[in-house]
């Protein structure tokens, strides 16, 4: 009964779906940041919480209907000579949705910052952000598990790594919030993340496949540089008599 325990199978495949969760979670958790900072502050922490929760439960209950997963899969109809199954048909929404999404949020920003974009900006509701977290959080879930149900056939496993992943997200995901918040354009490179996760998933609605990790090779890299720049305008910003000793 316990011999899951001392299977080194067991952990390895526990580990390898956790680590994979997270990182197929970090576009997850930038949209739910992004829509959470519009948020009364009070109202902020709830949603992030509630946005992650929703996700996890999501998957979840994905995880329990293997059966319904494998029949998304199936081709439905044929457009353009191109089998469209029903998976296809969310990743293609989703993407639309996001890239939707992500571009009047860039919009937004821009306009928003000058003399003449001077609007008076309605604050949307918490139900309001959190059905849109729910709409992305479906697409998301979606390719997460069946990532997950490709790579094991344990059930308690694929829970487990959610469950895991989910935790570790909610720990990091106000500090990702308040620094995205800080720095405008840290959010400027999350949301063209976004619009190249979009792009990314219509691709993948129209099985033209791209890897992965490309994606996130090009979003660390996109980072990296962006701390350097931080790092360089904070240096730049320095009192002269802090930069350098004094020569005495």
């Amino acid at each position: 009964m316990m011999d899951w325990v001392f299977d080194p199978q067991i952990w390895i495949a526990l580990l390898t779906l956790t680590t994979l969760e997270v990182v197929l979670g970090i576009d997850n958790i930038i949209f739910i940041s992004i829509l959470s900072d519009k948020l009364p502050g009070t109202q902020q922490q709830r949603a992030r919480s509630t946005g992650l929760f929703l996700a996890m439960f999501m998957r979840i209950g994905l995880l329990f209907s293997i059966t319904l997963i494998m029949k998304l899969v199936e081709p439905w109809f044929t457009l353009f000579e191109q089998e469209i199954s029903g998976r296809d048909v969310i990743l293609i929404v989703g993407g639309l949705f996001l890239l939707a999404k992500s571009t009047f949020e860039i919009h937004g920003s821009l306009e928003g910052s000058g003399e003449h974009g001077r609007t008076v900006k309605k604050t949307p509701s918490f139900a309001g952000v959190i059905t849109q977290i729910m709409l992305l959080d479906i697409v998301f879930s979606l390719d997460s598990v069946i990532t997950a149900v490709g790579m094991t056939n344990q059930l308690g496993v694929m829970i487990a790594a959610v469950v895991i992943a989910v935790i570790l997200m909610l720990v990091f995901v106000r500090s990702v919030s308040n620094f995205v918040q800080e720095h405008p354009t840290i959010k400027m490179l999350a949301l063209s993340f976004l619009l190249l996760i979009g792009v990314s998933l219509i691709a993948e609605g129209f099985d033209q496949h791209i890897s992965k990790g490309y994606i996130y090779f090009a979003m660390g890299f996109s980072v990296l540089v962006e701390m350097l720049n931080l790092r360089l305008r904070r240096k730049a910003a320095e009192p002269v008599h802090l930069r350098a000793p004094s020569m005495k």
